[in-house]
């Protein structure tokens, strides 16, 4: 004897299956492996600078969150030193800043090609829309 399933409990089981992955999505605390965001100021940078080159190593608006990716990690590999802010980095040197504000932040940075680099620190997503949000745009690499 065969039996069949309805399609509208298909369409209701599947319903139930997405919207169940949407409150997890919307709910659930978000896990990160660790809260650096890494940037590498590369070999060379300083010399193609100084010849005139426009050059694009750092992005004129670095977003972090507070709670999941909320330290700005710059790591030197250039031959010469670079100004973060108030602090020069030397050569093979890694400088971490950890933010624990949300807020925009402005830093004059050698390494940008405008010299100006703006970091902007959005507090944690709270439950609900806010986080279901956060993490379709990790999903869709929009961040």
């Amino acid at each position: 004897m065969k039996r069949f399933v309805s399609r509208r409990a298909v369409v209701g089981a599947l319903s139930l299956l997405v919207l169940g992955g949407l409150g997890w999505a919307a709910l659930a605390p978000i896990q990160v492996v660790s809260h650096d965001k890494l940037f590498e100021i590369p070999r060379g940078t300083s010399a193609r600078h100084m010849a005139g080159e426009k050059i694009d190593i750092l992005p004129q608006t670095i977003r972090l969150t507070l709670g999941l990716n909320d330290v700005l990690v710059l790591r030197n590999a250039d031959n010469v030193p670079h100004l973060f802010g108030p602090t020069l980095i030397m050569p093979g040197q890694r400088f971490s800043l950890p933010f624990a504000v949300a807020s925009t932040y402005s830093f004059q940075c050698t390494a940008h090609a405008n010299g100006q680099l703006s970091v902007i620190v959005d507090p944690a997503p709270a439950p609900g829309w806010q986080r279901l949000r956060w993490r379709w745009l990790r999903l869709t690499n929009a961040m």
